[in-house]
Order: structure tokens, then C-alpha cells, then sequence
């Protein structure tokens, strides 16, 4: 498989590729990891009255099919914090995400139930999601939202929660970019969300770091480049 930018990569002997668009493809089941998408987020900061841009619901779920599209994905999980907030069962984002699964209808959707969700609620029965605790185990992975269940796990943990970025600094400049972040029992991706942020790492030693620039996904060596 040719995904433009895409970075193949083994891990607990699996074939994966890590994706520009901050997205884990496991091409053997067709599955598709997406952490941290934050449905609803900008809605409940306008809730509060805090001016926010609009239609991140829309990008969202566009930057959902073009990678569903280049990949042939047929399993969308989502590794928590599907919705953000209880502002997020708004009319306008549910008709938005409603239309959206009409048009995808034959694929399977999971969430692994994170924090905001279990604040925000379980998205709205006819999306037709379904919805699990974490661990959620299949194969070698278990499929968490907080990565700190590596240590109770059966297996390799691909996790979010943490919405990591790394800082890559010279002497002259710097650029903090979303990463992946891999260590001997768990990897940390990315937040797909248009409007989530990061939260910038340092790694561990045993740690491996992945940056995406949008385009195309590096490896990157910790304190290679200053």
C-alpha cells in the first residue's frame, strides 16, 4: 500500500503504518486508529461564550474520509474522547455526523470510551457506534485511551489522551509538531481533532519519537537536532 507521506513501520510484530494525517493504519484488518477526536470541542467553547471557529465538526469528518478513502479502511477505532463535551449533542454537529454515517454506513465504528466521554455521554445510538472499555484487546494490540495501562494490559497498547507534539529546535528557531510516541509496551498517537492542541514531550530513553509534518511522517532521534 502507497499512502502518500505514510511511514511503515513493525511493532508487536505487526505490520503498521503511521500516518501524515496523525492516524494509525493496521492494513491487515483494515483498521483504521484514531485518537483523541474531539467532536463538539469548538461548540462548547462557544457555549461558554468563547469565540471559536466554526465547521471543525465538518473538517473533521472530511479529514476522516479522505483517509478512509486512501486507505480502503473498513474499521474506524477511535481510541476516546470521541465528543468533547455534553455541548457536543448539539442539533448541528449530530446532523452533521448523522449525514456522515448515512453515507458510510457499511463501516464499523468503535469507541473506546474515554475521559470526555464519559462526561460528554455515548454519541447518539443511530450512529450506529459500538462502544467498548478499555483494554479493548485484538491481536497483539489493546486499544486504551490513557496510555498508563501499559502496565495492566494483555498486550501492546496504542493509546491518546496525551495529545503529544515534540519540539525540533536549532539554534536559531524552533517547530513543535504532532508525534507518535513509542515505547517498549505502548505507543501514544497523535490527536486527530481539528482543534485539540498538543502537549509537548520529553522522551524517555527507551522511547521512540515519530513527527508529522502534515505530509509526511520522520523519525526523529531526541536531541539530534540543536
Amino acid at each position: 500500500m502507497n499512502i502518500a507521506g505514510a511511514l511503515e513501520i513493525e511493532l508487536a510484530g505487526e505490520r503498521v503504518l503511521l500516518l501524515p494525517q496523525k492516524a494509525l493504519y493496521w492494513p491487515r484488518l483494515e483498521l483504521l486508529a484514531i485518537a483523541d477526536i474531539h467532536f463538539g470541542k469548538a461548540a462548547a467553547f462557544r457555549s461558554f461564550g468563547i469565540p471559536v471557529p466554526r465547521g471543525t465538526t465538518t473538517e473533521n469528518l472530511d479529514a476522516l474520509d479522505a483517509l478512509i478513502d486512501a486507505t480502503g479502511a473498513t474499521h474506524v477505532l477511535f481510541l476516546g474522547d470521541f465528543l468533547h463535551a455534553r455541548a457536543a449533542h448539539a442539533a448541528g454537529t449530530q446532523a452533521a455526523m448523522l449525514a456522515w454515517r448515512v453515507r458510510r454506513k457499511d463501516l464499523v465504528l468503535t469507541l473506546v470510551r474515554g475521559n470526555h466521554d464519559q462526561h460528554a455521554g455515548d454519541p447518539a445510538a443511530v450512529l450506529g457506534i459500538d462502544l467498548v472499555d478499555e483494554p479493548y484487546t485484538v491481536g497483539p494490540f489493546s486499544f486504551c485511551h490513557h496510555p498508563e495501562l501499559e502496565d495492566s494490559a494483555p498486550g501492546y497498547v496504542l493509546a491518546g489522551h496525551v495529545h503529544p507534539a515534540y519540539v525540533l529546535a536549532t539554534r536559531f528557531d524552533a517547530l513543535r509538531l504532532p508525534c507518535f510516541l513509542a515505547g517498549p509496551k505502548r505507543m501514544i498517537l497523535p490527536s486527530f481533532g481539528a482543534f485539540t492542541g498538543g502537549h509537548s514531550v520529553r522522551p524517555d530513553i527507551d522511547e521512540r519519537v515519530w513527527v508529522t509534518s502534515g505530509d509526511a511522517v520522520h523519525e526523529v532521534r531526541p536531541g539530534s537536532v540543536r
